[in-house]
């Protein structure tokens, strides 16, 4: 990430709602950064999309971008509450200059944030958020009124990705073997998920789908599965599903809840591709996807290629080795034959599909996958570089890595999104990557 960002971090502009990059003011001001700098590329007059996701301030948020986008002369398209994915499907097919998305991902209700697609769907790179930032530096100045941006909504958005997604596998697969527990985390996927998983034939038994603006992420979703995995085993389904709050990330659990995270997820995939004919070479993680995935990849003649933690670099990758697939570990899996950014609808599809084309159950596919333990722990700090800065801490790294060489790897890193820093360890010996993991959130929370 580059220093030069006052407000974009790995993912958009982010924070609690309220503070001074949460405000309908400086949303509004964000918004017309974004089209000021489209216009002065070029792109003057065009549209802009917008969705949201179901947080009660989104729909403030959306107001504010309209504004700001209006008064730099940019016409407004409105998706409606859409799943981030879904956002940058539109960019693309409507051509769009950009697409903004307001959400906050998998944080709480009272947190918001705003994402911004370029033309094609493709997250901005470093570069094009420091133009950005460099227009919010400067004061709101309207264009002539004869040329302000007007605002339209766009019918049929829902339909449309639905049946998007459901063409992004074979669809001769018989779908209705399958009985599915869809947990939408009362957010952007709720009103389109379990309809794309239902029109394909399954049984489909939805929950955490009635958002009240306020319940977004709250102990549902990809990041609190307990719900799913009870449900899973009540209802005898064959497969769990558990999205984050905007749907870009997918979390998964077999027939007894035993958790398939994004590792599991991206090695299902690469084995069902390689199944139906695929010459897969290259498959892109990051520094915190688990070395058993990398041994097992090795053995399909796969090769692991990491990254810095971030589904942008995960992207520019991709791109580089032109390779289709890669994610995090968080669920967060790109397969850009399909979209141009991670999408939870999709890549449980894929995972479906692997399932009912190979005839075998996550068990059976993924029996040559062996995960080594990796514990990670977060803790809260005041300030991410001053914290990793501190003398003592360094030290205590500089110890912890002495101490864990050769019997596993550390990674310590800061949130791109929160103020915490990640601790991880990785290994065979859970106890001794405890000792190591707590020592060192002992001497950072201290210090």
């Amino acid at each position: 990430m580059s220093d030069k960002r006052q407000f974009f971090g790995t993912d958009g502009v982010r924070g609690r709602v309220g503070t001074a990059t949460m405000s309908p003011d400086f949303v509004m001001h964000l918004g017309w950064a974004v089209g000021k700098m489209l216009a002065d590329k070029g792109y003057a007059g065009e549209k802009v999309l917008i969705g949201k996701d179901t947080r009660i301030s989104s729909y403030m948020f959306e107001n504010a971008l309209v504004a700001g986008l209006s008064a730099a002369g940019m016409d407004i398209h409105l998706l409606g509450v859409m799943p981030t994915p879904g956002i940058a499907y539109f960019t693309r097919t409507f051509h769009a200059a950009a697409g903004i998305v307001v959400s906050a991902s998998h944080n709480p209700y009272d947190d918001n944030g705003v994402k911004v697609f370029a033309r094609g769907g493709y997250k901005l790179s470093d570069e094009q958020e420091e133009l950005i930032e460099k227009y919010l530096a400067r004061p709101m100045k309207l264009v002539p009124s004869a040329q302000l941006g007007k605002a339209y909504r766009i019918t049929g958005a829902r339909e449309r990705y639905i049946e998007f997604c459901k063409n992004s596998v074979p669809l001769n697969l018989q779908f209705e073997k399958l009985k599915l527990i869809v947990d939408c985390a009362n957010g952007a996927t709720y009103a389109v998920a379990p309809d794309v998983f239902r029109e394909l034939g399954s049984r489909v038994i939805a929950i955490n789908a009635e958002p009240n603006g306020c319940n977004i992420n709250a102990g549902c979703g990809s990041t609190h599965i307990e719900t799913l995995q009870r449900k899973v085993r009540e209802e005898q389904a064959d497969l769990g599903i558990a999205f984050d709050g905007d749907g870009d990330r997918v979390i998964m659990v077999d027939k007894n809840g035993q958790v398939l995270d994004g590792d599991v997820l991206l090695y299902i995939i690469a084995k069902f591709r390689q199944n139906r004919g695929e010459d897969l070479h290259n498959i892109v993680g990051t520094q915190m996807s688990n070395y058993g995935l990398e041994r097992a990849l090795e053995k399909l003649g796969i090769k692991l290629h990491r990254t810095k933690v971030g589904d942008r670099y995960v992207l520019e990758k991709l791109n580089e080795l032109g390779a289709r697939v890669g994610g995090e570990n968080s669920g967060h899996i790109i397969c850009l034959d399909r979209n141009s950014t991670g999408d939870g609808i999709i890549t449980a599809l894929q995972v479906l599909a692997a399932v009912l084309d190979m005839n075998k159950t996550v068990q059976e596919i993924t029996a040559d996958l062996h995960l080594t333990c990796q514990i990670l722990k977060n803790v809260a700090v005041s300030d991410k570089k001053t914290a990793l800065e501190n003398s003592a801490v360094q030290e205590a790294i500089a110890a912890a890595e002495t101490e864990i060489a050769g019997k596993g790897r550390l990674l310590i890193r800061p949130s791109g999104t929160e103020p915490i820093i990640r601790v991880m360890a990785e290994g065979d010996d859970e106890g001794f990557l405890e000792k190591i993991v707590d020592g060192l959130i002992a001497v950072i929370r201290n210090n």
